[in-house]
């Protein structure tokens, strides 16, 4: 199993408009709903791939009822924390004439202390159960920045192999704890450090300042540009396959996915990186987070360049 942890899940729709106009009326051509929020739409890939995600977190009235309810008739199992408040609904608008995608974020409702501590007691019960843990998130009000950090050290104790996807304050704790492996996107990795990563250069000193502060393997996506990875034995440049996106939203947690799904095979980083570009871009190719194909990964794979960078 690999516990899926996120304290922000959400439902999604996703609108499709032939041509999307500011200040305009807009009619839709398609509209879709389902679910994500980024630990979602891990366990989502997670899934696809053939692995056994649980996802947890907190689900709050219908929308909550919604998200749990659809992974059960996916086959993914959760376990979630009622919460008073409604879980959120986020919006993707896609405009076919430029290709844009413009998401719309409604943000998480602020969770008592009492909640945290169930969450907690909830995630130590599951761990123990499972190969990896994955934190995605931005982490709702209420819960503090060290809470991933908190599940790194229990996962360290424990021998689970442990992956975080956050920013700022929330990852510098996760990787002083020493976390398996961060996957910050680029902006994500400027934030964390406190400053600009303007070329490639900058950006593989950034993730060799994670390594020296306590991170095993690093990875930063920057959309459909190459992907940059790092751990003990060297440096990584991934090259995506090139592919026409239909939504990129989401591809960032099915990198993630990717990388933690063949890492727990006894890959490589390098060659894990294989499957997380393979796995992003086939999320792109599909209209709602998360919804991809084995088989799309698998034709992807093949067109994934990965080259050493630098000494």
């Amino acid at each position: 199993m690999i516990l899926c942890v996120g304290t922000t899940p959400a439902v999604q729709r996703v609108m499709v408009f032939e041509r999307l106009a500011m200040d305009s009326v807009n009619r839709a051509s398609r509209t879709l709903e389902g679910i994500a929020g980024k630990s979602v739409n891990v366990a989502k890939v997670l899934h696809a791939l053939g692995a056994r995600p649980v996802a947890i977190g907190f689900a709050g009235g219908d929308r909550g009822r919604f998200v749990v309810g659809t992974l059960q008739g996916r086959g993914i199992e959760s376990e979630f924390i009622q919460v008073a408040a409604t879980t959120r609904q986020c919006t993707t608008l896609i405009d076919q004439s430029s290709g844009r995608q413009t998401e719309l974020v409604e943000e998480s409702s602020w969770v008592d202390g009492d909640t945290v501590v169930g969450l907690r007691a909830l995630v130590g019960r599951r761990l123990g159960g499972c190969r990896a843990v994955i934190m995605s998130g931005t982490l709702a009000p209420g819960v503090p920045t060290t809470f991933y950090r908190e599940i790194v050290e229990l996962a360290n104790a424990q021998g689970i192999l442990s992956a975080v996807d956050a920013r700022g304050t929330v990852l510098a704790s996760a990787i002083e704890a020493g976390a398996g492996i961060v996957k910050p996107n680029h902006a994500e990795l400027e934030a964390t450090l406190g400053r600009s990563l303007a070329h490639e250069g900058a950006v593989v000193e950034g993730l060799r300042e994670l390594l020296k502060r306590g991170a095993r393997r690093v990875v930063v996506t920057a959309g459909k540009n190459p992907t940059l990875a790092a751990d003990a034995t060297g440096c990584w440049r991934i090259t995506n396959p090139s592919i026409r996106a239909v939504n990129a939203i989401g591809s960032g947690d099915a990198v993630t996915a990717g990388l933690v799904w063949s890492l727990l095979q006894g890959a490589t980083l390098e060659e894990a990186c294989r499957w997380g570009s393979a796995a992003g871009a086939a999320n792109a190719l599909s209209l709602m987070p998360g919804d991809l194909e084995l088989g799309e990964v698998q034709r992807l794979m093949p067109l994934v360049r990965v080259e050493r960078v630098g000494a």
